[in-house]
């Protein structure tokens, strides 16, 4: 999959991947401020069991 998307992206070399590392970039970015947010309040780990210590 990542050769195809990699073989189909256009330019030379060196201007592939610029674009791959790009793509690659803003993926991360999507997920790291849309999907995992939303999907942290389903999941059971999120919830502390730990209090706060009191001085």
């Amino acid at each position: 999959m990542y050769a195809w998307i990699f073989k189909n992206l256009p330019g030379p070399l060196w201007f592939r991947l610029i674009l791959a590392l790009g793509l690659i970039l803003t993926a991360v970015l999507l997920l790291m401020n849309y999907v995992f947010p939303w999907l942290s309040q389903y999941s059971p780990w999120t919830e502390s069991t730990i209090g706060m210590m009191l001085l």
